[in-house]
């Protein structure tokens, strides 16, 4: 647990309605089975340099160069790559284009991202985006609540990342990846989950592992969290079987706003979600994630 986690979690035990209530001014009606949102749609980076090294569509990654260079936030707190162990996310405080673009992409093991808000405050940064998992945004959610001020000032507006799970890295990718299968870990350039984890190596070899595979590498605390879109963000993005776009659900005002303005400047492209099977999926995996943790996060 980060040092804000500690702070928050003991002190703040609230029920998931009333983070609603504070993050939307209403709980969800029975029909909102992923929770509160304004629209839902998928969308693609517009940039030449996000598309060669984004995970997806490369929404999150445009919009957040866009949030710095329109001056909507000093700095981003969000993952990272490790320079010392490969394929380790690392959480960073990203202050520029360059340092959002070396970031891009999603990782498999935990990064607490909490700690790079908390590096932004202490050297007073100013304004930050916070990207993170779903239980990553419920911490942010519950210190604005709380509020823990300063940490609550900092934040402009969060993006939650959908999630079923994340795993160990001396599980998945020591013992597994480096171990059991003899994969040098510097010959893997991204790894994605599309029903199956994929590994696509720097020679052009693609690598398929069944999640049966390496769901014993999951992190236990996983266990314990019933939100996959990440609920209380203001904006939720995640691949979900798209190939080139991201499924995007824009829940707040705030988050609308800043979506909005990137699709009016032409930062990203745009389109209503037409295919029913990607709701009905959204709505299978949100309650996958509440039946097999019995509940809500408090």
């Amino acid at each position: 647990m980060c040092g804000i986690c500690a702070q928050v979690c003991p002190r703040f035990n609230t029920s998931l309605s009333s983070l609603e209530r504070f993050v939307f001014g209403r709980e969800r009606n029975t029909t909102e089975e992923f929770g509160v949102y304004r629209r839902i749609l998928v969308a693609q980076t517009s940039s030449d340099d996000v598309r060669m090294v984004c995970q997806d569509g490369g929404l999150v990654t445009s919009l957040l160069i866009f949030a710095i260079e329109k001056g909507i936030v000093n700095g981003a707190a969000i993952s990272g790559k490790s320079s010392d162990e490969p394929l380790k996310a690392v959480p960073k405080l990203a202050l520029s284009r360059n340092d959002i673009l070396e970031c891009a992409g999603t990782r498999y093991t935990y990064s607490p991202n909490l700690l790079a808000l908390k590096e932004g405050v202490q050297n007073n940064v100013g304004k930050l985006s916070f990207v993170g998992t779903p239980c990553q945004i419920h911490a942010v959610r519950k210190l604005q609540m709380l509020p823990l001020k300063k940490y609550a000032d900092a934040i402009s507006f969060t993006v939650g990342l959908f999630c079923s799970e994340s795993f160990t890295y001396n599980g998945l990718i020591k013992s597994f990846f480096q171990e059991r299968m003899g994969i040098k870990l510097g010959e893997v350039s991204g790894i994605n989950i599309k029903g199956k984890m994929i590994l696509r190596m720097k020679d052009g070899e693609v690598k398929a592992i069944p999640l049966r595979d390496v769901k014993e590498y999951s992190c236990t605390f996983c266990r314990a969290c019933p939100d996959f879109s990440a609920e209380l963000a203001d904006i939720s993005a995640g691949g979900l079987g798209l190939e080139g776009w991201t499924l995007t659900v824009v829940r707040t005002e705030v988050g609308d706003e800043i979506v909005s303005e990137a699709e009016s400047k032409g930062v990203i492209k745009t389109k209503p979600l037409e295919d029913k099977r990607l709701i009905d999926l959204l709505i299978k995996m949100s309650r996958r994630k509440r039946e097999v943790q019995g509940g809500f996060i408090h």
